[in-house]
Order: C-alpha cells, then structure tokens, then sequence
C-alpha cells in the first residue's frame, strides 16, 4: 500500500497562536491558568497542557476570583468579558484574528442597523461568541433548508457572516440560497471561511482524485476535522475522522492500494506521524507528501497584561 500526505495539513496560524498564549502565560505567571472552554478542539492537545497546570472549565462561575483566565480560540460574547471583568479575573484573550475579524463585522453591520444571519452550526463556541458581539438577534442557519424557515423584517437590510471552519461547499449551497430569497443581501466581500480551512478542505479535494481510503486525524468535535471527512466523502472516498493511531480499524485496508491522510487545524503533527507508522505496520511500504500551498502566515501573539503579583486564588 501507498500513503499519501495531504499538504497542507494539521495546525493552522490560530492555532499555533492559541496554544503558544497557554504557554507563555504559563512561564510569565506560573501555574494554574485557567481557560474557559477548551482552548482548541483536541484531545491530546488539551490533556498535554492540563499536564503542565492548565484548568479548562465551563463556565466562569467555576474560576477562582482574581485568577488569570484564557479566552479560547473560538472567542466569546461581549457577556462572558464583562463577567469575566465584574468576577475580577484578569483576562488574556486567545481569539483567532480571523475569527475577531468576524466579530468586528457583526458590531459594524449591527451598528448600521441590519438584521443579521450567521452560517454556521448552532452551539459551537465561535457562533455563541459571535452572536454574542451585539445586542441584537442574530439567527443562525445550518442548511439551505434553514434559509427558507427564516422570518425576517427588514429583507433590504439584512447581512450574513460565516463560521471560519465550514465546509466550503455547505457554505456555497446556503449562500446561494439566501441569495436566491433575499436578493439585496449583504455579504463579505471575501468569505469568512478561513484560509486553513479553505486550504485543507482544498488539499482533500486533490487528495480524494488518487486514493481509495482517507484518514482524517482529528477530534469528534472539531469542525474544521469533520468537514475535511465530509469533503472526502463527498468526492466519493471512504473517509474516517480518527483521534490517533489507535483509532485504525484494519478492516478498512483490505484491498486498498493508496491511502490518503490528512489533519484537521488542531491536531498537531507528532499525531500524524504516529498514525504513518502504525500504518506502517499494517502494510503500507511507500510514503509521499503531495505537492500543496504553502502556508507562511504567523500571527502576532496574545497581548499578556502586566500585574503586580499573582492574586490570592
């Protein structure tokens, strides 16, 4: 059996941003730092830094007061910081750029007072932080279907956002729908899925032409994993999100000659190269990166605020 690496894959530039914050707060203020929600979606990332004194919790309530506290990547309401501030913890904040880009959208487009409507998936951290950037509604769709159940006041003042983690795809189907409905729509004028995103989603695209199999290191509720699963599956391979190594099912190589195998923005690499040798293992004899775009953004990192002293906790 042949495998072949998507390129590119695994961590993206907000990634890579969040958890080196989790680090440096952790060298300038010593352990615990608490984050609220988990400061990426994965597993191994996330038991690797409770290892060296990070506490990952649900809600602020569960903080001890005056103690320094991450906001995740996926970003917060305008509630959650002004709780944060009245609960008196001192705050770093993690946002994706990309997703605090969005958030600034919303404010502008709320401020000149248009309805507004999110694509994306309800619950997840980035559309409840999202929603949560203005005072006023805004409804989230899901599918093309969800565009047509929409009640909507004003349809000449009405604007969307995205989620930055969909599948481009899904995005395009609901966007024409919303189009198709309310014609005067206001959008980005680039989309609001993010480049990482758009680059994996792009790499399986390419990836799904040569295999017959395709592994998508990930976690179950990472966003970004499952939509580079849905992509392969959508290009007609059998496509399976896995944690780690120990999550391949033999099975599933009889009979196939080529392998493909990606990762989603959160899972680091060392999980990619444990998954190659344990393939390895099972029979695969030749190993090849695909040719892919070069990822070389670098975001400028968290600002840390200064204190006196670490507060009584």
């Amino acid at each position: 059996m042949e495998l072949i690496l998507a390129s590119p894959r695994g961590f993206c530039a907000g990634v890579i941003r969040a958890i080196e914050t989790v680090y440096r707060a952790l060298k300038k203020y010593g352990p615990p730092i608490y984050v609220l929600h988990e400061i990426v979606h994965n597993r191994h990332v996330l038991e690797s830094l409770k290892n060296v004194g990070t506490v990952f919790v649900k809600d602020l309530e569960d903080i001890p007061r005056g103690a320094i506290t991450l906001f995740s990547a996926h970003g917060v309401s305008r509630e959650v910081e002004r709780q944060a501030a009245e609960y008196g913890l001192i705050t770093v904040d993690a946002t994706c750029p990309l997703v605090s880009k969005v958030h600034r959208r919303v404010g502008r487009l709320s401020d000149a007072g248009y309805e507004l409507i999110m694509i994306g998936h309800a619950g997840h951290p980035e559309v409840e932080g999202t929603q949560g950037r203005t005072d006023a509604a805004v409804q989230v769709v899901s599918t093309p279907a969800d565009v047509e159940r929409l009640a909507i006041d004003r349809p000449d003042h009405l604007a969307y956002v995205s989620q930055t983690t969909l599948s481009m795809h899904d995005s395009e189907d609901i966007v024409t729908a919303l189009k198709n409905r309310f014609p005067n729509i206001e959008g980005p004028q680039r989309t609001d899925i993010c480049y990482a995103t758009q680059n994996r989603q792009n790499a399986v695209r390419r990836l799904a032409e040569e295999v017959d199999l395709l592994f998508v290191v990930g976690s179950k509720n990472s966003s970004n994993s499952n939509r580079l699963r849905e992509t392969g599956e959508q290009h007609g391979v059998s496509s399976h999100l896995i944690d780690d190594a120990g999550e391949i099912d033999p099975a599933l190589l009889e009979g196939v000659t080529k392998i493909g195998l990606t990762a989603g923005a959160s899972a680091p690499d060392s999980l990619v190269h444990g998954v190659v040798e344990r393939l390895k293992e099972y029979g695969v004899t030749s190993v090849r990166e695909m040719f892919g775009r070069q990822e070389n953004i670098i975001f400028a990192p968290a600002e840390l605020p200064e204190i006196e002293s670490r507060r009584e906790r």
